[in-house]
């Protein structure tokens, strides 16, 4: 029997209903990838991996227990589904616990091009000849990039099948592809790192090895000479990068798990403004061909676009079905679980909405000010919007990029911080399944020496 077919996924509900479970889910995963890694050239990693997974989520009631294994002969799993039940039985019930209301499950599945229908996984010679290719055109570019950290090349591809007890069944298939380069530069006694990455789920779609490295490169260059700061009050410009990590907070602030364990200073904010009326911020799971795009979510429930903040209003939180009971709403198709895990919450594809500007805009508007490439540490409290992190990047000076900074600290709160958003930048690159332009924060403290 297929380890990932209906017929499988089918017998092993059967088996969680003769065990003594009123209600299951079962996760079936095939999974490949290789890992391919050098360093000056010389081959450092080559790693090859084949996976295969079920899991299972079942309730007696409502107790749930959520286990997973490689065991995949029936006598096995036969015993391991038991196991589970019993583990359910032992479990303390929660009202809030169970399945999706059936209605909500889709009728029919978007072909979103997850998978990369040309190429699978990238053959160990040729993965290992991009990652030459990136690196060498780093160490090339110029004499002061005298060292490399390394570069790397990965390629991936699964599918993925869920059913439940109440009729649903879905399934997928995913590919994905990353290649990604580290080098050091030195002047003056000094040393500097930085890096450059491509992500796609379609291999065609990467950047060029070449440009990978070159980018690394530069943006490694442009941190030599760096010098500290006095502290001051200044505005913040901070890179896509940086930028993606102000949307991600927010998003886990606006989480249902977050919300119900009173862990969010967005709570009771719904329908309030939260930002500067420049940032729509969206969700959307159905967008063809992104990272983390998918038909259906950790709960067979359908993924939707849905705007988090629209021109400054929190709109929407982000839900499963277990939060949205305990918060009283409806879920928003963000369940998000391992094989072997019980559901979470999770964005799909989080970003910024593209603003007017050009990055050359937004940084010439500021008269003296922190462009941010580097954020360091955690220093982001989600109870109290409480934000301090070490910082490195580039100052402003009369609106044009000056002389590299580091150790520095910036520090705000990011209730302030997100109404303080005053431009949004044009510069939308999807690499990651959280994005977003450059944005300038009107003022921040930015603590020097």
């Amino acid at each position: 029997m297929d380890p990932i077919s209906t017929e499988m996924g089918e017998w092993v509900l059967d088996e969680a209903r003769r065990a003594g479970a009123s209600a299951a889910e079962v996760i079936m995963l095939s999974a490949e990838s290789l890992s391919a890694g050098v360093r000056l050239g010389e081959v450092e990693k080559l790693k090859s991996a084949r996976e295969r997974r079920l899991g299972v989520r079942v309730f007696t009631g409502q107790s749930a227990a959520t286990a997973s294994t490689a065991e995949l002969e029936r006598e096995s799993l036969r015993r391991f589904i038991a196991d589970t039940v019993e583990l359910a039985r032992l479990t303390a019930p929660d009202p809030y616990s169970g399945l999706p209301d059936p209605d909500l499950h889709p009728r029919a599945l978007p072909d979103l091009d997850l998978a990369d229908r040309a190429h699978g996984i990238i053959p160990a010679e040729q993965a290992l000849k991009m990652a030459r290719e990136a690196e060498s055109a780093a160490l090339k570019s110029d004499p002061r990039i005298r060292n490399s950290e390394g570069s790397g090349f990965d390629s991936g591809i699964y599918e993925l099948r869920f059913m439940n007890s109440q009729g649903f069944s879905g399934s997928y298939k995913g590919t994905s592809f990353s290649l990604s380069t580290v080098v050091i530069a030195e002047a003056d006694g000094t040393m500097q790192r930085d890096y450059w990455y491509s992500s796609n789920r379609h291999f065609d779609r990467l950047e060029s090895p070449e440009a990978v490295g070159r980018r690394a490169a530069e943006r490694t260059l442009r941190r030599l000479g760096a010098r500290k700061i006095k502290t001051v009050a200044a505005p913040v410009v901070f890179d896509p990068d940086m930028a993606a990590g102000l949307i991600r907070a927010l998003a886990g602030a606006a989480s249902g798990t977050a919300l119900y364990k009173r862990a969010s200073f967005l709570i009771d904010r719904l329908g309030h403004q939260v930002t500067s009326p420049n940032a729509t911020i969206i969700d959307d799971g159905t967008i063809p061909g992104l990272l983390g795009s998918r038909p259906f979510d950790g709960e067979g429930l359908p993924t939707r676009r849905k705007a988090l903040v629209e021109k400054g209003e929190l709109s929407s939180y982000l839900l499963d079905c277990y939060s949205a009971r305990k918060l009283g709403l409806a879920p928003t198709g963000n369940a998000a679980r391992g094989v072997g895990d019980a559901p979470g919450v999770s964005p799909h594809n989080l970003y910024l909405e593209p603003g007017p500007y050009t990055p050359a805009q937004i940084i010439g508007s500021v008269r003296h000010g922190l462009y941010v490439t580097e954020l360091i540490g955690f220093g982001v409290n989600s109870v109290t919007g409480d934000y301090s992190r070490g910082a490195s990047g580039l100052w402003i000076e009369n609106g044009e990029l000056s002389y590299p900074v580091e150790e520095i600290t910036i520090a705000g709160n990011l209730k302030d911080m997100y109404m303080a958003i005053e431009m949004v930048g044009n510069d939308l690159v999807w690499r990651s399944s959280v994005v977003a332009p450059t944005i300038k924060i009107s003022e921040m403290t930015i603590a020097g020496s």
